[in-house]
């Protein structure tokens, strides 16, 4: 799969609304029938940072998300409400899902 994690940066004046700022883009991600997962999280630490985590079930998905006309959308919408171009992990992992944390295992 791909696994990709990226931090946004947004403005302060955004920070509040970014969930629905970005809801049609990640409403239409998660629908690709190669997206795995798609999820924000907000920093606890700053909160106009957000943490996209997402995954795609290999480059074939992965290509199909950014040549999307949503993903297009994404690219002229999202800039403006951001104060940094965001910043980006993109790795290709040898698995199909989450694995478990065994060294915290619940018992």
């Amino acid at each position: 799969m791909i696994f990709i994690t990226a931090k946004f940066q947004v403005l302060p004046e955004h920070a509040d609304q970014w969930p629905e700022i970005a809801g049609e883009f990640t409403r239409a991600t998660r629908a690709e029938p190669g997206c795995l997962w798609f999820d924000w999280s907000r920093s606890v630490e700053d909160p106009t940072e957000y943490v996209l985590v997402e995954a795609f079930r290999d480059d074939e998905a992965g290509a199909a998300h950014v040549q999307s006309a949503h993903f297009r959308a994404a690219q002229e919408e999202l800039p403006p409400h951001l104060a940094r171009t965001p910043r980006i992990v993109n790795a290709s992992v040898d698995q199909e899902g989450w694995s478990e944390l065994g060294e915290m295992a619940v018992e």
